[in-house]
Order: structure tokens, then C-alpha cells, then sequence
């Protein structure tokens, strides 16, 4: 199954084990979570879109009423129902953030973390989230912030076509609120921290990320920007 418009996520796409390795190893101080659970009420009915092999899914089930994951490569989308196998409250759907596979105002939250929405472009993302929105509900995308530390200048570097600050222009320019977040990246070891980084970055800017990282762990910066859909709003009107 295809879907139009999405493009390949070559980190976790080609690599499954090692993307793996990658979340495990992200927020090793917990600011990232504590933020984003200040900022959004994370109780009711969840949509993680592009939730990939559901890594973060069991930890949304904790606290929200049912969570539902929309992935659009399906040995992704199988590899997450295995692991929320157990979980009842958790589904994972094949779908893409431009055509979600959920109903008018069915979720609470739609979260987005570093899956699709990079700025200008996301648009039709944006209409997608808020139509699947109940009112009151929250929009919350979660993405990298390649203008701090050494990570962002790695990031830079790898993509010099992205640029994060028209990225976050553009998401203030669309009603969005930003917190920004502090955070490591911690590793059990070099090898596994070589690893991730060789599918984040181009090979040049990869070796010069692993030299440049003594160590085990690295200073990481996050965006978390927060739109709320006005309560009382009926879809379609």
C-alpha cells in the first residue's frame, strides 16, 4: 500500500534496529516528556502520526483513553502492532499525515514527532490534524531544533536546504505557540552511538559528529509547537 505524497524516512525505514536504538537513547533526562505533558492533556483520545514501529505509543497509553498510531510504511506499521499487541487501548493504522484514517473530530490530541512536518509544505498535514480534531482539541508537533548545539549545526550541515528558522516563522505564522526543550541524548556505548548517527547524517558530517562527541552522551535541543483548535467549532463549517 502507497500512499500519495510521502516520502521515504530513510533513518527508520532502512534502518528499523537502529532507529530503535535512536529512541531508546533520546530524552535521557525526561524534558522533553515533562514538557510536553505541561503543555498538553494527554487523557483523552491520542493520534500519533507517523508514529513509525510505535515507540512511543505504550508510553501515551499510560495516561490517554485510546491511542491510535497512523504509519504509512507497512513493515512499520506491523512491526508497532506487534509491540502494542498487548495493549487494548492502542490501534495502529496504515495512513499518511495528508489522509488520516480517522473520522471528523475524533481525537483530543494529534501529536506529530519529527514524522512529517518540517514547515512550509505541511499544509495539507495541518488541515488533515485539525479535521480529525474535536474543538478544544490540540495539534502538537514536536520536531528537532537544528539552531542550537552541536546537533543542530550537524543537522544543518546534512540538509542545507532545510532551514529551521523559516521552519518555525512558518509555525508561528499558523497560529502556533513554541516551548523549547533541552534535552541529552544518551548511549549504552560508542558503537551504537556511531550507528545512529551515520543514519542521521551524511558519512562526512557523521564521522565528524562521532569525533567531535566524547563520551556517551550529547546535548540535544527540541521544539514543541502547540495550536489549539477554539472549542465550539463544528467540522466543516
Amino acid at each position: 500500500m502507497t500512499f500519495p505524497g510521502v516520502a521515504e524516512s530513510p533513518n527508520i525505514w532502512r534502518w528499523p534496529d537502529v532507529y530503535e536504538a535512536e529512541n531508546a537513547a533520546q530524552d535521557a533526562t525526561g524534558a522533553l516528556w515533562e514538557a510536553l505533558e505541561e503543555l498538553v492533556d494527554l487523557s483523552g483520545d491520542v493520534l500519533d502520526v507517523g508514529c513509525g514501529d510505535g515507540y512511543h505509543l505504550p508510553r501515551f497509553a499510560t495516561t490517554a483513553r485510546s491511542v491510535t498510531g497512523v504509519e504509512p510504511h507497512p513493515p512499520l506499521v506491523a512491526r508497532a502492532r506487534a509491540r502494542c499487541a498487548d495493549l487494548p487501548s492502542v490501534s495502529v493504522l496504515p495512513g499518511s499525515a495528508a489522509a488520516l484514517p480517522l473520522s471528523d473530530a475524533s481525537a483530543d490530541v494529534v501529536h506529530a514527532r519529527t514524522a512529517y512536518f518540517f514547515g512550509p509544505g505541511c499544509e495539507p498535514g495541518l488541515a488533515e490534524a485539525e479535521r480529525v480534531l474535536r474543538p478544544g482539541g490540540t495539534l502538537v508537533i514536536v520536531d528537532l531544533d537544528a539552531t542550537r548545539h552541536s546537533y543542530g549545526s550537524w543537522m544543518r550541515a546534512s540538509a542545507p536546504g532545510y532551514d529551521p528558522r523559516a521552519a518555525e516563522r512558518f509555525f508561528t505564522a499558523q497560529g502556533f505557540s513554541t516551548r523549547r526543550v533541552d534535552t541529552l541524548w544518551r548511549f549504552t556505548d560508542r558503537a551504537t552511538m556511531g550507528a545512529v548517527l551515520r543514519i542521521e547524517f551524511t558519512p562526512a558530517v557523521a564521522d565528524k559528529a562521532v569525533d567531535g562527541t566524547p563520551g556517551l552522551a550529547l546535548p540535544v535541543a527540541y521544539r514543541i509547537h502547540v495550536r489549539r483548535r477554539p472549542a465550539g467549532l463544528v467540522a466543516g463549517r
